[in-house]
C-alpha cells in the first residue's frame, strides 16, 4: 500500500488505513473462501460490500466535530453521549442515505479490589409470544416489530412493481422501501439494546439455550424467528455481560420444558406449542424452561446434558466470538 501511495499522488489525500482494511477484508474473505472449498463445501465466490469504510490515523474530534483524513474541513456531527475518551478509531457507514460513524475507544478497565460481585446467576428462555422468560419468574413481550410494519411493507413494495424500470420514481420508491427496513431494524436494534443491558446489570451468569438457529430459519415459523432476532440479542448479552464482569453460558435446550424445575419429574408427553403453562405447579412454560436452564449451569441434579454439544465442540478449538448480524 505504501508503494502505491507513492506511485500515485492522488492517494496520498486519503488515509492509509482505509485502504489496508479493505486489503485485510478481501484477503480474510479469499481465505475463508478457498479454505471452504478444501473442507468440500459449496460457498459463494466474494462479492464487493461498500458499506462502510475504517479510518484510525489522522482522526480529530474537536468541539463536537469531527475530522477525516480526505475530508475537508470538520463534519457536523449529531451526537447522542459525550465521549469517555480520545477516539483511536472510527468506523463511517451510509445507510439508506444517511452518514453515520462509530467511534472506538481505549478505555482501563475499572478493577474494584474487595468487592465481591452479589448479582444472582439467571437463566432465560427464549420464545415467540415472549421474548424472554427469566428463571425468576419475569417475562418480556415480543414487540414483533416487522409483524406490525408488515402492511406498510407491503403497500411499498406494491408501490416498487408498478413503476416503470430504471426510471427515477422507481429509484425513489426503493429508497422508500430501504428507508422502511431500516426503521423497522433500528427499532428491534434499540429494544434488544436496552433488555440486553437491563439483563446483564441484573445478573452475574447467564444461562442460555444453544438453539439450533439455522434450522428455525428454514422451519414455518421462520418468519416470526427472524423478527425476534434471538442471535442478536445472544450476541448483544455475550459482550455486555463480560463488559459488567459476567458470561453467558449456552446449555443445551433438550428437555428444558419438559422436565419440572421443581420436582425434577418429567411428563409422559411433549408438550405442544398451545401448552403455555407448565403443569405440575401452575408456572409458566416458558418460566419453568428458564429455571431448567439455570439449574443446568449451577451444577448437577435435573439429569440434563450440561453443555450444549455444539458448544462443547466449539471451545474446544477456538474461542467463541459471536459478531453476525441479524437478517430482519
Amino acid at each position: 500500500m505504501t508503494a502505491v501511495r507513492d506511485a500515485v499522488p492522488e492517494l496520498a489525500g486519503y488515509s492509509c488505513s482505509v485502504g489496508l482494511q479493505v486489503l485485510r477484508r478481501r484477503d480474510r474473505s479469499f481465505k475463508g473462501f478457498f479454505r471452504r472449498l478444501k473442507a468440500g463445501r459449496t460457498p459463494g465466490f466474494p462479492r464487493f460490500r461498500g458499506a462502510d469504510f475504517r479510518v484510525g490515523d489522522g482522526l480529530v474530534c474537536r468541539d463536537g466535530r469531527l475530522r477525516l483524513v480526505g475530508i475537508p474541513g470538520l463534519a457536523r456531527v449529531r451526537w447522542h453521549r459525550a465521549l469517555p475518551a480520545r477516539p483511536v478509531r472510527a468506523v463511517v457507514s451510509r445507510s439508506n442515505g444517511k452518514w453515520f460513524v462509530t467511534l472506538q475507544f481505549r478505555i482501563p478497565a475499572l478493577a474494584i479490589p474487595g468487592q465481591e460481585d452479589t448479582r444472582p446467576d439467571g437463566g432465560i428462555d427464549v420464545g415467540l409470544n415472549g421474548i424472554v422468560a427469566t428463571s425468576d419468574g419475569a417475562a418480556v413481550p415480543a414487540p414483533r416489530h416487522l409483524r406490525k410494519a408488515q402492511a406498510r411493507t407491503r403497500r411499498l413494495r406494491r408501490a416498487l412493481a408498478r413503476k416503470r424500470r430504471n426510471s427515477k420514481r422507481r429509484a425513489r420508491a426503493r429508497r422508500n422501501l430501504a428507508r422502511h427496513h431500516g426503521r423497522v431494524a433500528a427499532a428491534r436494534r434499540d429494544f434488544l439494546h436496552k433488555l440486553s443491558h437491563d439483563l446483564a446489570s441484573r445478573h452475574r451468569v447467564i444461562a442460555m439455550e444453544d438453539l439450533n438457529m439455522e434450522a428455525l430459519k428454514r422451519s414455518f415459523l421462520a418468519r416470526s424467528v427472524h423478527d425476534a432476532a434471538w442471535t442478536q440479542l445472544r450476541d448483544m448479552l455475550t459482550y455486555k455481560a463480560e463488559s459488567a464482569g459476567g458470561s453467558v453460558v449456552l446449555v443445551d435446550p433438550r428437555g428444558t420444558s419438559r422436565r419440572c424445575s421443581g420436582c425434577g419429574r418429567d411428563s409422559d408427553r411433549p408438550k405442544t406449542l398451545g401448552e403455555r403453562v407448565h403443569g405440575c405447579d401452575g408456572c409458566g412454560r416458558d418460566v419453568n424452561a428458564a429455571r431448567n436452564v439455570l439449574h443446568l449451569v449451577q451444577g448437577p441434579g435435573t439429569g440434563l446434558r450440561p453443555r450444549s454439544v455444539r458448544v462443547a465442540a466449539q471451545l474446544g478449538r477456538e474461542a467463541v466470538v459471536f459478531r453476525r448480524r441479524s437478517v430482519h
